[in-house]
């Protein structure tokens, strides 16, 4: 008789060893499989085990609290190593990081997508130009995130007189994965997920590392009911199948579940609440006015979201906006629903997504800024103890020929008014974020005068641009005054264009600034 794949959750963590090495699916709450990090915490507190864990995601996989997703397994003793994309949702695991608790590396999201899928092909490891002359670099910080992390996981080589880096692949003991349905052979299904990022890499890459396939559903159905060409994981991968209680199933950490996030209904965009005008309002109104509707378009995680929000507003035709999780048109979400569309024209597998990334698909990109210092390098990962991590940041902004780059120009208390189409400082943020050096070098200034990229940097009171690889001032806000509010907070004198121009007057009023016109 042929024995049910479907388990117990005890059963399944069992199946887990000490010093496993394990692949993990979700982006923020995303196609995450709950029931699993809830599952192995609670075994670890009862038991000791399973311990000394490794663990690898590309995404950020948390809600920013020590109640979901990976913030389950923050124990010392639990996890040996962390290797991640993005961490800023994932505080538990940051502390053991930063208190040298667990080694912890940050390699960019995109890439690990692709090295699950060459772990899976048996090869050496991922070859790519992606973090040349970022922290990545092992000719910098090699992508370690403290003391404990000594082992070199990424090489800089040379292949036919070029620099490429050698991130190196490993075997998978165990992927822990989710689908929506699943027949009792385990071909499952992701009808209601709203991304189906790398979990079809992950499996393959345990299953040909001879490891073990761990997945979570919300239902198990008869055998050949489900349509195979919608099966998205095959059955001969599925070693045990654990049905999810709902709570642990959420389509984002956001809502239990949208079907216009998963493209099984349109909704109408003019739902989506216009922006208040402030700050943040007028960053992305300007950010906007670089939008080119002929280039396909990444929006990341933060400022940059809001420009989807003002494009809306200003019923702007036929922007190719894409996410790095795989969505391709509809309108990008934002919070811990980040990831995922409203009303997506396609959704595709994540590594794929950034084969088209890495591969120069992009014609533009808007990021946040976090910090930028005097060359124009840019740090968004990692400020002292708050480690946020690259995600898909180095993927996306070193093969992007247009990146423009989107945040206030203090933080830390900015109170300011946007009002009769000026901008007035009633209070200045703690925080300078034009420094003379970065903490970390997220974006390398140098490698795109390499590359002839075109850089933005764009504040609610100052715009500028690198030219000729120099962090050049363009432009800045009405009613704001050069000296005081401007260069008075940073800490190095930017080179100011002879042409120095004032910020467009419509990003200071309420009214539509008539960007499709334009």
């Amino acid at each position: 008789m042929k024995l049910s794949k479907v388990i117990s959750l005890e059963q399944a963590v069992s199946m887990i060893p000490d010093g496993a090495n394990i692949g993990i699916g979700g982006f923020i709450g995303c196609g995450h499989p709950q029931e699993f990090s809830v599952g192995i915490e609670e075994a670890f507190l009862k038991s000791g085990h399973p311990r000394d864990l490794t663990i690898m995601f590309s995404a950020g996989i948390g809600d920013g609290t020590d109640k979901l997703g990976l913030n389950k397994l923050g124990h010392e003793g639990l996890l040996k190593r962390i290797i991640g994309g993005h961490w800023g949702l994932i505080p538990k695991l940051q502390k053991l990081v930063f208190e040298n608790k667990v080694e912890g590396y940050n390699l960019p999201l995109g890439t690990i997508s692709l090295m699950f899928r060459d772990i899976a092909g048996h090869r050496p490891g991922t070859f790519t130009k992606i973090g040349l002359k970022t922290f990545v670099d092992p000719r910098i910080e090699g992508a370690k995130m403290n003391e404990r992390s000594k082992d070199d996981l990424v090489e800089l080589v040379n292949l036919h007189g070029e620099e490429w880096l050698l991130y190196k692949s490993f075997p998978l003991n165990v992927a822990l994965i989710r689908a929506t349905y699943c027949d009792e052979d385990g071909n499952a299904t992701m009808e209601k997920e709203a991304a189906t990022l790398d979990s079809l890499s992950i499996a393959q890459a345990a299953k040909n590392s001879g490891g073990i396939v761990l997945l979570q559903v919300e239902k198990v159905v008869q055998n050949g009911t489900l349509d195979p060409r919608k099966v998205k994981i095959p059955g001969i991968y599925v070693d045990g199948i654990v049905v999810s209680r709902p709570e642990n199933h959420m389509q984002t950490y956001a809502e239990q579940y949208n079907p216009a996030l998963s493209g099984e209904i349109k909704v109408p965009v003019d739902s989506i609440p216009p922006m208040a005008l402030n700050e943040r309002k007028v960053i992305c109104r300007r950010a906007a006015m670089e939008l080119d509707p002929e280039c396909v378009i990444n929006l990341g995680i933060g400022m940059p979201e809001g420009i989807a929000n003002v494009a809306n507003e200003e019923g702007l035709p036929g922007l190719k906006l894409t996410v790095e999780a795989g969505g391709i048109g509809g309108v990008p979400n934002a919070g811990t629903a980040f990831g995922t569309c409203t009303n997506p024209d396609a959704i595709i597998d994540q590594p794929y997504q950034f084969d088209f990334y890495d591969g120069g698909g992009l014609g533009q990109a808007f990021l946040g800024l976090a910090e930028c210092d005097k060359d124009g390098n840019i740090n968004v990962s990692r400020f002292g103890p708050k480690i946020a991590g690259c995600g898909g940041f180095i993927n996306i902004t070193q093969t992007s020929p247009v990146v423009v780059y989107c945040g206030t120009f203090t933080a830390g208390g900015l109170k300011v008014a946007v009002e009769n189409g000026e901008l007035k400082i009633l209070q200045e943020g703690r925080i300078k974020k034009f420094k003379e050096n970065v903490e970390q070098i997220t974006f390398s200034a140098e490698y795109a005068k390499d590359t002839g990229q075109k850089v933005v940097y764009i504040t609610e009171r100052a715009v500028f641009e690198l030219l000729d690889g120099v962090l050049t001032l363009t432009e800045i806000a009405p009613g704001v005054d050069l000296e005081k509010d401007v260069l008075a907070h940073m800490e190095f004198k930017p080179t100011i264009a002879k042409d120095l121009k004032l910020m467009d007057a419509r990003l200071f009023k309420d009214e539509i600034m008539g960007l499709k016109k334009d």
